[in-house]
């Protein structure tokens, strides 16, 4: 995929912020008055994750730097943003193509003061992976992939589907990307608000039982969804979903033994598809009769539309939870509240 190169912004970004006189250091000081300590996500997970992890507690900052409703790919940090975090005392984020910009905030922030974690460093990650039919930006193939899913890849990931795509005959192996989408697996979740436990707990002891029944909590209610989408996935007529998007769910249908087909790969910057990735995927939808094709959440769904017009597929959104939208952010959605959504469109989609 394509690196989003941010780093000589960054660098810009650093040098003598000032807002009305007042240094950008100062202003975000002030918000943090009265505040025990605060916790920073570049994005939607670990923010939710930390805020289960923290609860109520109103002593505590816990800020999500990408604008809700954004796309989550393109974030370009802001002078507060770089501010907020080299005042934070956790700093959460992704570590995928992304966050390239993150070298250059962690190589100026205090490591003493700001304790940093890397998402995709704290659960088994696996490489994105380009499959029959998907349009591959840095490639372009016009040759079919049919994949069996039984890769090998570096971190030890276990497919067992039975995709009909062909290995994909990569020369550059060796390049491999990794899928940043680790939290889309429920199970990874449950880890990643574990160690998110961990690390708070290490600069906040005093509150560690309160903090301990807040993370158990929250992971019991995501054990809970996993298991209802497990059973609902084993029972379900088909095995096998169609996203007329790029395709950041890998972890997830991973988990549950899901065929996919897709339009691109999870951090592709593409939005149009092709005349052969879409003739492909109709192709797919009536051959399988396919009653659901899904869009990513914020997606234009401009893709799953033509694909429902030729096929007379309904259209459904179905849940990456990289970002959410403002009305969602607002009502206080959650990544347990994204996933029981996703169960709820599965199940039609695998029943229909």
């Amino acid at each position: 995929m394509k690196k989003i190169g941010k780093v000589a912004v960054v660098a810009l970004l650093f040098a003598g912020l000032t807002f009305g006189g007042i240094k950008l250091a100062s202003l975000i000081k002030r918000e943090n008055l009265g505040k025990k300590y605060s916790i920073v996500s570049t994005s939607f997970p670990g923010y939710d994750f930390a805020r289960a992890v923290v609860g109520n507690n109103t002593d505590v900052s816990v800020k999500m730097l990408l604008k809700p409703g954004a796309e989550s790919h393109s974030y370009e940090p802001t002078p507060q943003d770089i501010t907020a975090i080299k005042n934070s005392n956790l700093f959460l984020y992704v570590g995928g193509d992304s966050d390239e910009w993150v070298k250059k905030v962690i190589s100026e922030i205090d490591p003493k003061k700001t304790k940093v974690m890397k998402l995709v460093d704290l659960v088994k990650t696996k490489n994105e992976e380009v499959i029959e039919g998907m349009q591959d930006e840095d490639h372009d193939h016009d040759h079919a992939h049919d994949h069996d899913h039984d890769h090998d890849h570096d971190h030890d990931d276990k497919h067992d589907h039975d995709h009909d795509h062909k290995e994909h005959d990569h020369e550059h192996e060796e390049e491999a990307e990794v899928d940043e989408h680790v939290w889309t697996s429920l199970k990874n979740a449950k880890e990643i608000t574990e160690k998110i436990l961990e690390a708070v707990t290490s600069f906040d002891q005093g509150d560690e039982k309160k903090l301990s029944e807040n993370a158990k909590k929250y992971t019991e209610r995501i054990s809970g969804v996993d298991t209802k989408i497990a059973t609902m996935v084993k029972e379900a007529k088909r095995k096998e979903i169609i996203v007329g998007d790029r395709f950041p769910l890998r972890y997830f249908v991973d988990e549950y033994g899901l065929k996919y087909y897709a339009a691109f790969p999870g951090c592709s910057e593409q939005t149009e598809a092709n005349v052969k990735t879409v003739s492909f995927l109709v192709k797919k939808i009536k051959e399988d009769k396919i009653p659901v094709v899904f869009k990513i959440e914020l997606s234009n769904g401009l893709i799953a539309e033509t694909l429902s017009k030729e096929t007379g597929a309904k259209v459904m959104e179905i849940q990456s939870a990289h970002n959410i939208s403002e009305k969602d952010f607002e009502a206080g959605v959650t990544y347990v509240d994204l996933m029981e959504r996703n169960f709820e469109v599965l199940k039609e989609a695998l029943n229909s």
